[in-house]
């Protein structure tokens, strides 16, 4: 195994790598919805899903693979009452594609985001 580490990839915060490859698969660590240059945390549930999709993409591609190749989703939220906006959000951005998911009602998270979403992918066969 390996983690995956690009120029185009913000670092990590903390003890943890943003992306781990092991035979083919990529593990990619929760994403949160900051601005990955500003830090800055949009307001209300549907933008900062969005945000953290974008950067759930972000490291996708950097490590060589896209959306279309997501196999599992975790997607945490600090409250239950989201789970129709995050599932709206996060339908217009996988479109036709179904990875298998889970919405975890969480409470508090950090940086006082309303959503954190983590992934397992494959990369593309070459």
């Amino acid at each position: 195994m390996k983690p995956i580490n690009t120029a185009g990839m913000p670092p990590s915060n903390g003890h943890y790598s943003m992306v781990m490859e092991h035979q083919g698969l990529l593990y990619i660590s929760g994403q949160l919805p900051r601005d990955p240059g500003s830090k800055e945390v949009p307001a209300g549930i549907a933008a900062q899903t969005k945000l953290a999709l974008n950067n759930l993409d972000l490291l996708l591609r950097e490590a060589g693979s896209d959306r279309n190749h997501v196999i599992q989703s975790r997607i945490y939220i600090s409250d239950v009452e989201y789970w129709g906006t995050v599932n709206q959000v996060y339908a217009e951005f996988f479109g036709d594609h179904r990875p298998a998911r889970c919405i975890v009602p969480s409470r508090d998270l950090h940086f006082g985001c309303l959503v954190e979403i983590e992934a397992t992918a494959c990369l593309p066969k070459a």
